[in-house]
């Protein structure tokens, strides 16, 4: 495995730890005070456990697993894919803080802060499949299934 799927996976498990904390933070408030969480802290537990762990998560594992880009693929860069991680984690982090401190706040900056991060995480995404478009290819499995073989 190398550095920048570790990256990924890594700072996939930060999201999810940053998740559970918010959910224990607002089962607590809901069962120990009645405070019912809001749409925007609801929307940074969301966010941070969706986008943050499982869709980093997935986007680590396809970079380690996918097969290796074929000789000649112009589509495929390690540097784009990196950008798209970048672009995707700041854009998560800034969603998650942006939405908690909505919570308290109704600044324009701070709404064009979390519509910003939002759209961060879509280019994000968008990049990471467009790079991998390439390497989501059969290997071995067309001779086999050539073959008869199902799968």
């Amino acid at each position: 495995m190398y550095t920048l799927v570790r990256r990924f996976i890594k700072t996939a498990i930060l999201f999810l730890a940053v998740g559970l904390i918010i959910g224990g933070w607002m089962i607590a408030r809901r069962e120990l005070y009645g405070e019912f969480p809001g749409s925007y802290v609801t929307s940074a537990h969301t966010h941070a456990l969706f986008v943050g762990f499982v869709v980093m998560m997935i986007e680590g594992v396809a970079l380690w697993l996918f097969p290796r880009p074929e000789k000649g693929d112009e589509r495929y860069r390690p540097r784009v894919v990196e950008w798209a991680y970048w672009v995707l984690t700041v854009g998560t982090a800034a969603r998650v803080g942006g939405e908690l401190a909505r919570a308290a706040s109704t600044s324009a900056w701070l709404r064009m802060a979390v519509v910003a991060a939002g759209f961060a995480q879509i280019v994000g995404i968008l990049l990471f499949f467009y790079t991998m478009w390439t390497r989501i290819r059969s290997v071995g499995s067309r001779a086999r299934e050539a073959n008869g073989e199902r799968f």
